[in-house]
């Protein structure tokens, strides 16, 4: 388990619902983290956990492990903001991977971070980095659409393309649990690269796929939002596993709360 950062505030360091421990960050903080990781050298994986990546972890073993070595689990979904709330050890604000791809390109430009993007259907990475070329002024060093393994695992070529563009900043959009299995299997040979699990947020920036409007994500029936658009691929999802978070969310409750928190260390 990776160890506590040096943390300022008497706010939650971390917050724990069922398997795994949150990262009790604002956005502006997790940009400013990951920022730091990135032009530090020290690198890391970034995961954004949903209602659906708990009901899998709860169930897969690598995928939890993956999760235990990562360097921050950031909130990404209402569910789980409520549901930390209830819990009595409130996150401070929502960061989905949708909401925070564009924010990260946007630093990128500014910054001089070089992003490389992974995975994606057929031409939406292509289609991305154009976006985030001409919108964002990000510097897109490499695009690539490999086969990947339900394991996480690549060919050795995939690697040291990546490695040869030297990124900041690699997004990883493969769906979970294969993207973060193979962010967890690739870190050390990666570094110092920060790698980001985002899903389906590359659709988004291409524009493929419509995102929710923000009082619908407020609400928290952006689910049902993307339910609407894509019921063939998405109802077992939604309609099936994720109502078995409501017993992660029980069986956390009867934790007591000193074992599901981790303070802010003192500077």
């Amino acid at each position: 388990m990776r160890s506590d950062r040096p943390l300022t505030s008497r706010r939650p360091g971390r917050v724990r619902i069922g398997p795994i421990w949150l990262d009790a960050l604002t956005f502006d903080e997790t940009l400013d983290e990951i920022e730091r990781r990135a032009v530090s050298g020290e690198g890391g994986a970034v995961f954004t956990p949903n209602v659906d990546h708990m009901v899998n972890l709860a169930r897969s073993a690598p995928f939890r492990a993956a999760y235990e070595r990562a360097s921050l689990a950031l909130v990404d979904g209402q569910a789980l903001l409520w549901a930390s709330k209830l819990l009595g050890t409130g996150l401070p604000e929502k960061i989905s991977g949708s909401d925070l791809v564009p924010r990260l390109l946007e630093r990128a430009g500014r910054r001089g971070l070089r992003v490389y993007l992974l995975g994606g259907g057929p031409g939406i990475a292509l289609e991305a980095a154009e976006v985030a070329r001409r919108r964002y002024g990000a510097s897109i060093v490499g695009v690539d659409s490999p086969l990947v393994s339900r394991t996480g695992e690549a060919t050795d070529d995939v690697v040291e393309r990546i490695r040869a563009a030297r990124p900041h900043l690699l997004f990883v959009a493969l769906g979970a649990p294969k993207q973060e299995l193979f962010i967890d299997r690739y870190r050390e040979r990666l570094l110092p690269v920060v790698s980001l699990g985002i899903g389906a947020s590359l659709d988004f920036v291409a524009g493929r796929v419509r995102r929710a409007p923000a009082w619908v994500s407020r609400a928290g029936l952006e689910w049902l939002f993307r339910l609407s658009q894509d019921p063939k691929r998405l109802a077992r999802r939604y309609l099936v596993d994720d109502p078995r978070f409501a017993g992660i969310f029980l069986r956390t409750l009867v934790v007591p709360r000193s074992e599901r928190l981790q303070m802010r260390k003192s500077p």
